[in-house]
């Protein structure tokens, strides 16, 4: 499936017509989940709330209209943010790598955009760059909220751009988004340079001593397997899911999953039906097809979409079993203290069960309901993203006495 987010914000249900989950207010394992998630912290490693306000319609950037205190047409706002028991949220401040220009720009602008944001609602969310904050956020009743940065050609081919984005609070970097950069092959890019450059490994290089997460969602296999050789400390997938159950190049494949213990990091199973589900990603992949060059807005774009349909029948839907599914796999092949959970909520279709952000403890009570022990659950829920990232703060600190900030360039190569 290579839509964008554009594409896949047209191809969307209207908002609020998602089935309602079939799990009764009173299950004994749905009680179970809350109680568990109300004492152990629940981190999700990407939600896309700050694009969706940039690209809003009626109020784009406008924070004013786009009040989290007030039901949001999007998945996120205050009060489902509190039904779902987050303790700790990745905002993600997306930029296109499709973007002709104006990268640096553009993130530049939404970090300020997630920035502000956060510091608009202090009685709920709390502004955090250290593993630590997980903690002091909950003791205070907040949501820790970090940036993470979704795709390395915002440094533009700089390391020092990559550290000027550190000290704003970016948390991690996916190293690619969907676009082949001059340093790294992107997963649905072009394979140019067979996975990392030098200079691509002196990227991960430097964030390992910076202490910023290296996330390889959207990358190419090739670059998971020369990252995790050359990283110093654990890395994470921010919003993948597993290959194995859908062969989609988003995902993680079983011979990155085995490498994960040796590292220490952790693949946060993502909630994007794509990636979830077989059906709904041949349904969109034949669907793009159809739809050939049309444009999301136009009326050829409608026309094909709608014959397409009249065809093909209504796209299928994935569903919070589906999503289960991913869970106990990693946690399979990978073991359980390698696997967490990044919805990935960016107003579009989600997952029958898991429609917004409020859902959390339905998909931790149908673990529940397949054997998970509590110890498990809590790793899951974030225990295992906070070991990594304290680790790959104690890695940064080391580092940081061993060696300079680094002034390699692209063209050195």
């Amino acid at each position: 499936m290579l839509f964008n987010r554009a594409m896949l914000l047209a191809l969307a249900l209207p908002l609020g017509a998602h089935a309602a989950t079939a799990t009764p207010a009173d299950d004994a394992a749905l009680r179970h989940a809350k109680a568990l998630l109300a004492r152990s912290p629940l981190i999700d490693g990407h939600n896309d709330l700050p694009w969706a306000i940039r690209e809003s319609k009626e109020h784009p950037m406008d924070l004013d209209a786009n009040d989290l205190r007030k039901p949001m047409p999007q998945e996120t706002d205050l009060a489902r943010l509190k039904q779902g028991q987050l303790s700790a949220q990745f905002w993600s401040v997306y930029v296109p790598g499709e973007l002709k220009d104006g990268w640096a720009k553009t993130q530049l602008e939404q970090i300020d955009l997630a920035r502000r944001m956060i510091e608009r609602y202090p009685e709920r969310l709390l502004f955090a760059t250290r593993s630590s904050d997980i903690e002091k956020a909950r003791k205070q009743g907040k949501v820790a909220s970090f940036l993470g940065m979704e795709g390395g050609h915002v440094i533009e081919n700089s390391l020092g751009a990559l550290r000027a984005y550190y000290d704003l609070g970016a948390r991690y970097m996916t190293l690619t988004h969907n676009v082949t950069l001059d340093w790294a092959d992107a997963a649905l890019g072009e394979r140019k340079h067979g996975g990392l450059t030098p200079f691509g490994k002196e990227v991960v290089r430097e964030m390992n001593r910076l202490g910023m997460l290296v996330d390889l969602s959207h990358v190419s296999a090739e670059v998971m397997n020369q990252a995790l050789d050359v990283s110093e400390a654990p890395v994470i997938f921010s919003h993948s899911s597993a290959r194995a159950l859908n062969d989609h190049p988003r995902n993680v494949p079983d011979e990155v999953l085995k490498r994960m213990p040796a590292n220490g990091g952790v693949v946060m199973v993502t909630f994007v039906p794509g990636f979830v589900s077989p059906a709904v990603r041949a349904w969109h992949e034949g669907l793009k097809n159809a739809l050939g060059d049309a444009k999301p807005d136009s009326a050829e774009f409608a026309a094909r979409k709608a014959a397409y349909e009249g065809n093909a029948g209504p796209a299928p839907k994935a569903t919070l079993k589906q999503v289960a599914d991913h869970i106990d796999y990693i946690a399979k092949v990978a073991g359980h203290d390698h696997v967490g959970l990044a919805g990935d909520y960016y107003g579009a279709e989600n997952p029958v069960g898991l429609e917004d952000v409020s859902k959390y403890p339905d998909l931790f009570a149908e673990l529940i309901r397949r054997g998970w022990s509590d110890a498990d659950l809590a790793k899951l829920a974030g225990g295992n993203l906070i070991r990594a990232f304290a680790q790959a703060e104690k890695v940064a600190a080391k580092l940081q006495k061993e060696r300079s900030p680094s002034l390699a360039k692209v063209a050195a190569e």
